[in-house]
């Protein structure tokens, strides 16, 4: 029998994570009466929030792989819901920007608060060499999660 190459148990690993973490999405999704893409999308916006960034509906959509029509629907939803608000952009009056609302951040926080403490938890045993392996393995692996299959660029 062929032994897996070096790494590929933490490849299963990082694979089973994703899993599970996919499924929390989606009972949180079904729970809140919300699509899988609302449930991205509120990701996106706050992690924007968080960077200090304001997305338009253009750029939340090209995030998400969404054209436009499909966009106006995403945010016109969770506009209804009350889950974001469209404003003028602070930087470019002329903008009108997406932003999460307070309370769509508190109902993912009291749905995924818990299970970011355990993590935050398990980091705190790591010192600050490990948590930079950690960091830059996961960086990695992000970007080339978002490069295209084909090897042309998105777009």
């Amino acid at each position: 029998m062929e032994s897996e190459p070096a790494g590929m148990e933490i490849v299963h690993l990082l694979r089973a994570v994703t899993v599970e973490l996919g499924l929390r999405s989606a009972r949180f999704a079904s729970r809140n009466g919300m699509h899988p893409t609302d449930v991205r999308a509120l990701i996106v916006l706050m992690d924007a929030r968080r960077a200090d960034e304001e997305l338009t509906a253009g750029k939340l959509g090209a995030a998400l792989g969404l054209n436009s029509a499909g966009t106006t629907a995403l945010v016109d939803r969770l506009e209804r819901a009350g889950h974001v608000r469209r404003e003028r952009g602070e930087r470019d009056r002329r903008q009108v920007v997406v932003r999460v609302d307070e309370s769509a951040v508190e109902l993912g926080r009291a749905f995924f608060g818990p299970l970011i403490g355990r993590a935050v938890t398990l980091l705190d045993g790591y010192d600050e060499r490990e948590l930079a392996a950690i960091r830059g393995f996961l960086t990695g692996v992000r970007e080339a999660a978002a490069e295209p299959e084909d090897g042309r660029p998105f777009g």
